[in-house]
């Protein structure tokens, strides 16, 4: 058994990148505490005026995590307008970096975590507050000495994602870029999780967020067809996540982040 900290961005990456290996690991009987940097909210609010953080527990509670720790740092939005700081907070890409990696670190140290879950340099889809997820993740692996693995997804799997999205409206704000060029390439991909079994768990971690998914906006709706999706439609179509441990050979693959990767006979990754 060991503790994992995994750490994000924002109320409901949590879900998307990371939740259903959360939810096995916390039926495992592992120790899970997720870490988000932002509030959520781009005016920075953190108590009752931001419901946010409140989903945020509610969807920890259904993936079985034990703890959620909000780093205190205001969102940094995605497009060209970065806003001034809100009253008493910093919007994450502009936090210092050793600041932010320090506050990270001592959760680490506080759990005695064995493991850190971040992102990989692009942030997935170049999302400024991902990549700084990134880059703040590696820096408190430094200083704790602790074992980072990167959640990503196949660079070639996203791209091709991208077409039906875009046809559907479900991406028109994203640059194809992005896609194109953001999160790993397949090659890369160290370890890929089975988590089909815990898909209605990820369904109702996902659910949780609800202000984000009752709003308007485009990534709404296509979280509300995720969340009316039958559970094992949804483990087929997001029931795999994947991850990069820096360093590891890049031919090799794992089924559990626990383990070290090892290439097996035949193992293409998909």
């Amino acid at each position: 058994m060991t503790t994992v900290v995994a750490f994000h961005a924002h109320p409901d990456d949590e879900v998307l990148l990371t939740g259903g290996t959360l939810a096995r690991l916390a039926a495992e009987g592992h120790r899970v505490v997720i870490v988000v940097a932002c509030s959520g909210n781009v005016k920075g609010a953190t108590g009752a005026g931001n419901p946010r953080l409140e989903e945020l527990a509610a969807s920890a509670s259904a993936l079985g995590a034990a703890r959620v720790v909000h780093l205190g740092y205001a969102d940094s939005g995605h497009g060209p307008v970065l806003f001034p700081d809100p009253a008493g907070m910093v919007r994450f890409v502009r936090a210092d970096l050793d600041e932010a990696a320090a506050r990270l670190a001592g959760v680490i140290r506080e759990e005695r975590a064995g493991l850190l879950l971040s992102y990989d340099p692009h942030g997935g889809y170049g999302h400024r507050d991902h990549v700084k997820v990134h880059e703040v993740g590696a820096r408190a692996a430094e200083l704790t000495g602790t074992r980072v693995l990167e959640a990503t997804a196949p660079r070639e799997l996203a791209a091709w994602a991208f077409g039906p999205m875009r046809v559907l409206r479900l991406a028109v704000r994203y640059d194809p870029r992005e896609f194109r060029l953001g999160f790993s390439p397949r090659s890369s991909i160290t370890h890929r999780m089975d988590v089909r079994k815990h898909a209605a768990r990820k369904r109702a971690a996902l659910a949780a967020h609800r202000s984000h998914w009752s709003s308007g906006g485009r990534s709404a709706r296509l979280a509300r067809v995720m969340i009316a999706m039958p559970a094992p439609v949804f483990g087929l179509l997001f029931g795999r996540e994947w991850f990069v441990e820096p360093g590891v050979t890049a031919t090799a693959v794992s089924h559990h982040i626990l383990q070290p990767a090892v290439a097996g006979p035949g193992e293409r990754l998909s």
